[in-house]
């Protein structure tokens, strides 16, 4: 559906995309109507007659930010899959827009998390789970989905300002493998791992464990 503009040149998506880059720089705390019509040297009554409120504005930005995902076709592909790349297309714009996970997970974006729940729905039907496990894998699928990806986007916020992912991870695998043996092993043992390890295969494999229940469920 075509997008209205006003006779400023104010269109929907242009107010969206606005949005969206004001919540990737300060998250949805930064995100107000008057800070909007300041940065598109408006006033706040145009902004209101494309969008009648904040949550609309939320929840536009979101199907934004998601649109690969949420228009993607999985005809052609093997379950398995499509459900490794809807994870991977939200674990990817989550890194890149940290404030979606949040939104997914309240009412605001429903549209858009429930879109997302019925494309993974639908593959675990395709795998053939049975009826009385399918609510239960695919919202495991989701929960961890959006919970890994959004930890993975947190801890990337938090980066102490001059120093990269590779030498923060190093220092606290050092921690990890000077720990003590016998309170410790398990940490001891994987300390290399996780000083060179990489986010998205680490997710990926998460995703691998949850689709091998599914079949050993099925």
């Amino acid at each position: 559906m075509a997008t209205r503009t006003g006779q400023d040149g104010l269109s929907r998506d242009r107010i969206v995309e606005a949005a969206v880059a004001m919540l990737d720089d300060g998250g949805e705390s930064a995100l107000t109507f008057r800070a909007l019509s300041t940065r598109l040297k408006t006033g706040a009554g145009a902004i209101y007659w494309h969008v009648a409120n904040k949550e609309e504005l939320l929840a536009a930005a979101t199907q934004a930010t998601l649109a690969d995902v949420l228009r993607g076709d999985e005809s052609d592909t093997a379950p398995q899959d499509a459900i490794r790349a809807i994870a991977l297309g939200m674990f990817d714009a989550i890194d890149h827009h940290p404030w979606i996970g949040g939104q997914l997970a309240g009412l605001a974006s429903r549209s858009a998390a429930l879109r997302i729940i019925e494309r993974i729905g639908q593959q675990v039907q395709a795998l053939g789970m049975p009826h009385r496990h399918q609510f239960f894998a695919a919202s495991a699928l989701f929960s961890f989905i959006l919970g890994v990806a959004g930890q993975n986007a947190a801890n990337a916020r938090a980066r102490v300002p001059g120093r990269s992912r590779a030498e923060l991870l190093g220092a606290e695998a050092t921690v990890w493998a000077g720990l003590d043996p016998a309170e410790f092993p398990f940490l001891r043992g994987v300390a290399a791992q996780l000083g060179d390890h990489d986010d998205r295969e680490q997710f990926l494999a998460g995703i691998d464990l949850i689709l091998a229940g599914i079949g050993s469920a099925r």
